[in-house]
């Protein structure tokens, strides 16, 4: 008798235990796949079905938008050096996936399941640090050998102004590329996940930008957002990193665009969030 009464108790707390925290439980559980990348990014751009990648987004910037370059900065976390953007969508297309440039929709994002603090290629010429967005099929291991990407996809920043949350001020003209690249290094600095089990291009090293701005570089710490999103607070940034699974090959976006449907990159305006973020070529110093 004491055995069932037990029993029935524990049955009792059982149920009120997943009837009062139903969501918790079903989160327990949830997979995340690219369902996600295609219901949050809708609203900011235009899905398509590109040559031999699969689907692919079209964001709704300006014809001078450049991945890693329009409206963000970089950050020092534990991973190196780690692009915190000003996008509302950030969180999802320099973190994860590739992203390629097409002469008629300009930059298109591919995702990819893997996280990152930055899908880039460094380069170190004299007074310049440099960055590129890796191609997509570009691997780790050839982004620190000999990848060497169109000269007018690099950005490259005077290696003084480096940490600072303003660097579009300082872009240099790309125009000047092709000497900085002739004259350049490849930066194959990495940091290893051991918990995603992944290798990341880390960028330059901390302690020589420290030695070359004279400042202070002050370490960002990564915390995991829950939903969609990234918020730099302070010394901590907030981002929506999942593990995302390839494993549901049946999840599309809602709406697929027609070519038709998207105006080509030479036609389309900046959006708001674009003019207050565009970058300012400034004389060289």
């Amino acid at each position: 008798m004491k055995a069932f009464t037990k029993f029935f108790a524990t049955s009792v707390l059982l149920t009120i235990f997943y009837t009062v925290n139903p969501i918790q439980v079903k989160a327990q559980g949830a997979s995340v796949n690219f369902q996600v990348f295609y219901d949050d990014l809708s609203p900011y751009g235009q899905w398509i079905d590109y040559r031999g990648y699969g689907y692919a987004w079209v964001p709704s910037a300006g014809p001078d938008f450049i991945p890693y370059s329009t409206g963000g900065h970089w950050v020092w976390t534990d991973y190196g050096w780690t692009w915190v953007s000003d996008y509302d969508w950030g969180w999802a297309p320099f973190h994860y996936g590739r992203w390629d440039y097409d002469n008629y929709y300009g930059w298109v994002w591919i995702p990819d399941n893997e996280w990152g603090p930055a899908w880039v290629s460094w380069r170190r010429s004299g007074g310049y640090y440099g960055w590129s967005p890796l191609s997509p099929g570009i691997s780790f291991n050839m982004a620190i050998g000999n990848y060497n990407p169109p000269a007018d996809r690099w950005i490259f920043l005077q290696d003084r102004y480096m940490g600072r949350n303003d660097i579009h001020n300082y872009y240099r003209p790309r125009n000047n590329n092709q000497t900085y690249i002739n004259n350049s290094t490849v930066i194959n600095n990495t940091y290893v996940d051991n918990n995603r089990h992944t290798t990341y291009i880390s960028g330059p090293r901390r302690e020589d930008v420290q030695r070359i701005t004279g400042n202070q570089i002050k370490p960002v710490s990564i915390r995991e957002n829950s939903t969609p999103g990234q918020r730099l607070n302070n010394t901590e940034l907030n981002i929506y990193r999942p593990q995302i699974s390839k494993a549901n090959t049946n999840v599309r976006p809602a709406k697929i665009a027609d070519k038709k449907d998207v105006k080509p990159i030479g036609e389309r305006q900046q959006s708001p969030q674009q003019q207050r973020t565009q970058p300012v070529q400034q004389p060289r110093q």
